[in-house]
């Protein structure tokens, strides 16, 4: 397809990284919206390489007409902060394609406003999808994808070893880096500690493989370094279905991680494993994903998608 007209909505450094990427692949910026007062009324060039006579807007308003083809929206990690901010978008027959980790698969824990933003969605004729390395990728698409040649599937547990020295600071302060085990434990209470979508990836897969799922359950807990401070956390989400466990997705996100990998395993006819050595790169290939995404959802029908029923191919 030809290059696309996107909007780049939140210049964080992943919504940076997805506007040079989207550059990067012809695709023309015609808008910017980002609430930092310094960010603000200035060119978008200050921020993204090549970005061309863009100014940075404070709300999204202005360019709702501004004849964009997609937004590519980079802001809040949870349902409840993202809806004022989609439901504009959507009511303007626009099409979004989110790094919002709890929009890769909003069915099981938020039915109702997934129920709003499908129905809008379609009344508009625009499309919605939630994407990003994980979730969207890593720990549950790419799993569905290779369970694909199983003639039964078992159980499927993922590992993911992320070494946060090599990401970004804002990732390394969600997991607790330099916290005390105390203060990372009330970190986990009030929702500022922990890696968010575990969850939705456990509610994809188990869609996807159409198994009924009596619970899904998680914890996360600090790792130590040797002065006892928190070197990061280890996060498993566990699917359950007819009192086993069926699927697992285990994860482990800290300074100096010995052996960063990303390892899927399919038990099952035949059985299926297999290991990314050094794992993906978390903010590189978000930018590739969201990026990668515009055709094939302009391509979808409109809605609420999910990752799974996107095209696998770019």
């Amino acid at each position: 397809m030809a290059g696309a007209r996107v909007i780049a909505f939140g210049l964080g450094p992943i919504g940076v990284g997805i506007a040079e990427v989207a550059l990067e692949h012809g695709h023309q910026i015609v808008g910017a919206v980002d609430i930092d007062p310094a960010k603000v009324g200035r060119p978008l060039a200050a921020f993204v390489r090549g970005a061309g006579e863009v100014s940075v807007e404070r709300a999204i308003d202005p360019l709702l007409n501004a004849g964009a083809d997609v937004v590519l929206h980079s802001t809040q990690s949870r349902i409840d902060q993202v809806m004022p901010q989609l439901v504009p978008l959507l009511d303007a027959g626009l099409n979004v394609i989110s790094t919002c980790e709890e929009l890769a698969y909003p069915w099981y824990h938020h039915p109702k406003e997934a129920a709003l933003l499908d129905g809008l969605a379609r009344d508009r004729g625009a499309r919605l999808v939630g994407v990003g390395i994980n979730p969207g990728f890593v720990m549950d698409v790419l799993p569905v994808v290779l369970a694909a040649p199983c003639r039964r599937v078992e159980r499927i547990t993922v590992e993911r070893v992320v070494d946060v020295n090599v990401r970004r600071l804002p990732l390394q302060r969600k997991v607790g880096v330099g916290l005390t085990a105390e203060a990372f434990r009330r970190g986990v209470q009030e929702g500022t500690i922990g890696h968010v979508g575990l969850p939705q990836s456990v509610a994809m897969i188990a869609a996807a493989l159409r198994w009924p799922l009596e619970a899904i359950e998680e914890t996360i807990e600090p790792e130590m370094d040797a002065a006892r401070a928190v070197r990061g956390l280890h996060q498993v989400c566990r699917g359950r279905q007819g009192g086993r466990e069926v699927i697992t997705l285990d994860l482990t996100m800290v300074a100096d991680a010995d052996r960063p990998r990303d390892v899927v395993r399919i038990e099952g006819t035949p059985p299926i494993a297999m290991e990314i050595a050094g794992g993906i790169p978390g903010d590189l290939a978000t930018w590739a994903i969201v990026v990668n995404a515009i055709p094939r959802l302009l391509a979808s029908r409109p809605g609420l998608l999910i990752p799974t029923q996107l095209p696998a191919a770019t």
